[in-house]
């Protein structure tokens, strides 16, 4: 497997980069985790508009869903070849809804549905696509969210979504060659521990599952990345970096 990150920033974009989206490859099979805000500009750089085989979204906040938009945009009015045939997307229960409300008049178009073919996540949901195998597990956030637990000839890449601590993400990435796990909070600084992990609680996260290594995502533009780096390494053996837009990592 191979893992581009399209855009990391938490909440926003950053002056750096876009919000949350991750591209994975495995044999000629393209999956993209999330759709923040100006992924679909930065994903041009890395693969064709037309050239994704699947969509996983892990929740419907803004900063991991609202380029899908635009995205419908490029597949519905593509000129050359009409219309586009609908890709999967997984996403949590209301994904169409949101998603339809976010861009037409009305929230009963159903023209989303002629290019994207909805499917619907649960806790616990198991699905190949392509070589992939994904395993998709409810974290703790205020609204419905999913890590994702991608895996391909014995090699396993987690994607926490946002979270705050829980035991089903441990268990999500138990033994992960990449954990790629969002670390927004700075430890003593903000306390909402239902909402996002510091950088130390990814650490501990990793370590507890057993990670080989660990990156961290979705820092908002507002929070030191490097303490969180620090706090994650104080508490975590194995090697530890932050994402960058454009960092690719072969799994």
């Amino acid at each position: 497997m191979k893992l581009t990150v399209v855009g990391c920033s938490g909440s926003f974009p950053s002056a750096d980069s876009a919000c949350s989206s991750y591209l994975i490859e495995a044999e000629g099979y393209r999956l993209l985790l999330d759709m923040g805000n100006g992924a679909l500009g930065e994903l041009q750089k890395y693969c064709g508009l037309y050239d994704i085989d699947a969509i996983a979204l892990s929740h419907l906040h803004p900063d991991h869903c609202i380029d899908m938009c635009g995205y419908f945009v490029a597949r519905y009015y593509r000129h050359e070849g009409g219309r586009c045939d609908p890709v999967p997307v997984y996403g949590p229960e209301g994904t169409e809804r949101r998603l339809t409300t976010a861009y037409a008049d009305t929230p009963t178009d159903t023209s989303m549905s002629e290019v994207f073919d909805f499917r619907t996540l649960t806790p616990g949901s198991r699905f190949e696509l392509g070589p992939l195998s994904v395993v998709a597990q409810r974290v703790t956030h205020p609204v419905e969210t999913y890590g994702f637990r991608v895996e391909h000839e014995g090699r396993a890449f987690v994607y926490s979504g946002d979270t705050g601590r829980c035991a089903e993400l441990a268990a999500l990435a138990a033994h992960a060659d990449l954990f790629l796990c969002e670390a927004s909070f700075t430890d003593g600084k903000e306390d909402a521990p239902e909402v996002h992990l510091t950088g130390r609680e990814a650490g501990e996260c990793a370590r507890e599952a057993g990670a080989e290594r660990l990156v961290l995502t979705h820092i908002p533009p507002w929070t030191d990345a490097q303490t969180n780096l620090s706090d994650a390494k104080a508490v975590f053996d194995g090697p530890v970096e932050l994402a960058r837009p454009g960092a690719v990592y072969e799994i």
